[in-house]
């Protein structure tokens, strides 16, 4: 008989943790999790919900309710951000952070790390931020919202990715990690362009304690420590020291991410060895007279869980909380705005939609397609250029960066009809995308049907 995870060992024994009636409920509830479409999904429902409450009678408290102010006041010492404000400086630091942690992970662990193949996913993100910046510029050059170049530069993975669900397994894998990688590099992109385009005057002062931070954190991975809360805290001090330098403070969030190990502590053997020990044979058949050492069963939990990598632990972690709560709660603080069909003719509003419709493809494609022919990157067999292109139509997402950037960049008065114009262009890319990729899925299966 195949024995599963499920199965009774050796012994005659369960293997399996005992049931408890919640599990009837978590249990959908973490296949739900590992969807990862399901992200987007979610994040579409909740910018749904801020553009009808905002162009609702009761927009005026739906948009006030984001600008009340929370911090620390005492005497002439204020540390106060808005609501909205504390969201996209620091909850979106982790949102950064696993950015980086999935960064990390395909250089260290996936397809990044094969330099030919990753030349083409870098390649294309590369033309996929310089082209539509050029874009915008020529539109914006010289006007109010010359400083949103960044704006048109970021792909919204989870939005790719739901797309690329949507249309099911007959996908090809290839274009699922190219575009996966791609969307992973334009965002750490554009988080340069946060840092560097859109920060203040630097204090070299707090930017040295920051360094410091920094150079601490490094010191407890090689002394051993091992506590997450413990480089929480140092990683908050970390991010108050930033935000005081004038850098923007999300950019914590990357640095923290890439310095995580990718090594676990505990190899494989050594932990067969340690579990072999827990439950040694019992001497006696009688389960009331057996016994387990407490110490062995504390030093087989430290080891189950260290045998998974830092970046593993933390990326399980922090997943589902970014996926299904701090985005949307980006997306629902700022995708708010209230429509006005006059701005949509403006030459702003022109600038964010032709770079994302037109400059985001164009870029990627040409790019990839440069690095291709100077042996730079290789393409896969199995991914066709039109693929490319239906995969560059579905970079125009913008969205969730485009939105960040948008509230760095620009004045108050131009958010709105920058975040129109975001709306619209990731709408229509991620049409025109899907409807794309479906006809070119539609017509190989046909192709191969007739036996061509």
């Amino acid at each position: 008989m195949k024995k599963t995870a499920f199965s009774p060992n050796e012994r005659g024994h369960p293997t399996q943790l005992p049931k408890e009636y919640v599990d009837w409920i978590t249990q959908p509830v973490t296949r739900f999790l590992k969807i990862e479409a399901a992200a987007g999904v979610v994040l579409l429902f909740f910018t749904i919900v801020a553009l009808v409450l905002s162009n609702s009678p009761w927009s005026e408290t739906f948009l006030s309710f984001w600008e009340i102010p929370l911090g620390i006041k005492s005497g002439s010492f204020e540390y106060t951000r808005s609501l909205q404000e504390w969201i996209n400086d620091a909850v979106m630091t982790l949102f950064f952070f696993l950015v980086a942690l999935e960064l990390k992970r395909e250089i260290v662990l996936g397809e990044l790390k094969k330099p030919r193949l990753a030349m083409l996913s870098i390649s294309g993100a590369m033309g996929g931020m310089l082209v539509p910046a050029l874009i915008y510029l020529v539109f914006q050059l010289d006007q109010p919202g010359q400083n949103g170049w960044g704006i048109v530069m970021a792909t919204d993975t989870a939005f790719v990715i739901a797309c690329l669900i949507l249309l099911g397994p007959r996908v090809p894998k290839s274009l699922r990690i190219f575009m996966l990688s791609l969307a992973i590099i334009d965002d750490i992109g554009a988080i340069i362009v946060v840092a560097v385009g859109y920060g203040e005057e630097i204090n070299y002062y707090y930017l040295g304690i920051a360094a410091l931070g920094v150079i601490g954190i490094k010191a407890m991975a090689e002394l051993g420590i091992r506590s997450i809360a413990i480089y929480s805290l140092i990683g908050g001090l970390i991010w108050l020291s930033v935000d005081a330098s004038g850098i923007h403070p999300t950019v914590t969030g990357v640095i923290l991410g890439l310095m995580t190990p990718t090594i676990s502590w505990v190899s494989k053997e050594r932990l067969l060895t340690i579990m072999d020990c827990v439950i040694p044979a019992p001497a006696t058949s009688k389960p009331s007279e057996f016994r387990i050492d407490r110490k062995v069963l504390k030093t087989a939990e430290a080891a189950a869980r260290e045998a998974l990598s830092p970046l593993e632990r933390l990326e399980m972690l922090l997943h589902p909380w970014v996926g299904f709560v701090i985005m949307p709660l980006f997306a629902f603080a700022n995708a708010g705005v209230q429509i006005s069909f006059s701005e949509l003719s403006g030459s702003l509003y022109t600038a964010i939609v032709a770079g994302l419709v037109i400059g985001k493809p164009t870029g990627i494609i040409l790019f990839s397609g440069l690095a291709t022919l100077t042996k730079l990157a290789v393409r896969p067999p199995d991914l066709p250029w039109l693929y490319i292109i239906a995969g560059g139509m579905l970079a125009g997402i913008g969205f969730t960066m485009s939105l960040f950037i948008a509230h760095l960049a620009l004045s108050p008065e131009l958010v709105d009809v920058a975040k129109l114009g975001i709306l619209s262009a990731s709408l229509f890319s991620a049409l025109v995308g899907i409807g794309l990729l479906s006809w070119l899925l539609k017509r190989d299966t046909s192709l191969k049907g007739n036996g061509e």
